[in-house]
């Protein structure tokens, strides 16, 4: 590898910075992004899409950036993924997880049916479409997952050298795109009518959000947040940069473990994809760390801003490398499994959360339909809208909630994909709609064993 080829990646990088700059700015200023709380990645991403060689062609950039930048998601997804367990903490009160399990099981269990109806939408069209293996897959995926999952898919696919992973990422980002968009309205729809019915704890009359939401930054600086404990000092070592040393050793072990693997030819473990790794070793790493009683060094503020970063260009160089033709191909099913996916998840939501959920059963609900069509954040800006100022336990309970239901959707998905791989579709089916209906019961059995009948 010459200089010249790093020189190149670290312009093209530039050049994806650019554009989140400018999606940043754009953000700001545009109204109707703003009231649709449009991440700026997302909207800088869209900029270089249509601007850039796959559609108009505008930009002089060279025509090997599309491959990296469809490329990058995948790989800025490993470390991503293996920052989850680190950090993690499940201490809490007794109440308090008797209020997280049915509200884990609820959150686990829709993810699960969102798959069901991806794969469902793929039989439904199968005699229309000449579908890949994994198509459907993608809406529980970009539901839940978000943009930067779209990566993982490709990751998983790649790494597997299936030849339509761009395709399925592409895919993905779609979903990801109506997910996060759709989800905002209709949330704001049902906190409106919740206020307006007399379902909401707190809120009696749907409130202004707070401009700050609506821009994407804060002019006060007594009141910008801090963005963590500096763990280390720098006179030794940088605590971003040991937060971040943490997380790609792991990564290096998680590809190491994978090569051996490989090497050995070991059935089943050859064949995992390299985030699963990522996940264990991590988990053992934090463990030890907890053991030895050096847990005082993460700060999981700083770990969630190394992702967060992470991400937020693995979603820009997604959308950018978008291939717009393969996935119009699509966009028919595409777009009944989405509209589909809507009315299933607030559904399902909405009446699961009202009968087994005890206290503040509308505020838990959105913001799990945050998360079930977005991000961790979007559900938070959704609660936000119902508690203004976090009095509520639910913002606790949520974020202990999508702690439980992250891990078990990543501890599934290479199930997912074999399953697709060697049984199609309806493997996929009965396997989601099997895990969906067992994670339901179990939130109806634990709910009414903790609380009883619950009268909302």
């Amino acid at each position: 590898m010459s200089s010249k080829i790093l020189a190149d990646m670290l312009y093209a990088l530039g050049v994806l910075s650019m554009f989140l700059l400018l999606g940043t700015y754009i953000r700001a200023k545009v109204g109707f992004l703003q009231k649709t709380f449009m991440p700026a990645s997302v909207i800088g991403g869209f900029l270089m899409l249509v601007l850039g060689p796959i559609m108009l062609n505008w930009l002089p950039f060279p025509g090997d950036w599309m491959k990296l930048y469809s490329l990058i998601p995948g790989i800025l997804i490993v470390p991503v993924v293996a920052s989850v367990p680190l950090g993690l903490s499940i201490k809490s009160s007794e109440g308090a997880i008797k209020n997280v399990l049915p509200l884990a099981l609820i959150g686990m269990a829709i993810s699960m049916f969102q798959f069901t109806l991806g794969f469902g939408t793929q039989i439904a069209f199968a005699d229309m479409y000449d579908f890949y293996a994994t198509f459907g897959w993608e809406l529980g995926l970009g539901y839940v997952g978000g943009h930067g999952t779209a990566g993982l898919l490709g990751n998983m696919l790649q790494s597997m050298n299936l030849p339509y992973w761009e395709t399925a990422q592409g895919v993905a980002v779609t979903t990801a795109t109506f997910g996060i968009v759709g989800g905002i309205i209709l949330g704001m729809v049902l906190i409106n009518w919740a206020a307006r019915s007399g379902h909401t704890a707190l809120l009696t009359k749907p409130s202004d959000i707070p401009e700050s939401f609506k821009v994407g930054y804060i002019k006060d600086i007594s009141k910008q947040p801090s963005m963590g404990r500096e763990t280390t000092l720098s006179a030794s070592v940088d605590s971003y940069a040991f937060h971040t040393a943490i997380i790609l050793a792991v990564c290096a072990i998680s590809y190491w473990i994978l090569g051996l693997a490989k090497g050995a030819k070991i059935p089943v473990l050859q064949d995992i994809s390299i985030w699963a790794y990522c996940i264990v070793v991590m988990f053992i790493v934090w463990g030890v760390m907890g053991k030895l009683k050096l847990d005082y060094l993460v700060d999981s503020k700083v770990k969630s801003k190394i992702s967060g970063s992470l991400t937020e260009f693995a979603v820009i160089a997604a959308i950018a490398s978008l291939p717009i033709k393969a996935v119009l191909t699509y966009l028919v099913p595409i777009l009944v499994m989405c509209l589909l996916g809507y009315v299933l998840t607030i559904g399902f939501l909405f009446i699961m959360c009202r009968l087994f959920l005890k206290e503040y059963w509308f505020e838990q609900m959105i913001a799990t339909m945050g998360m079930s069509t977005g991000v961790f954040l979007t559900g938070v800006l959704l609660l936000r809208i119902c508690d203004p100022d976090f009095k509520t336990p639910v913002l606790a309970n949520y974020s202990l909630a999508y702690t439980i239901v992250s891990v078990s959707y990543f501890a599934v998905l290479n199930i997912f994909l074999n399953a697709l791989l060697t049984g199609g579709a309806w493997s996929g089916v009965w396997i989601s709609l099997g895990l969906g209906v067992v994670e339901t019961i179990a939130a109806i059995v634990i709910s009414r064993a903790l609380f009883g009948k619950i009268s909302n």
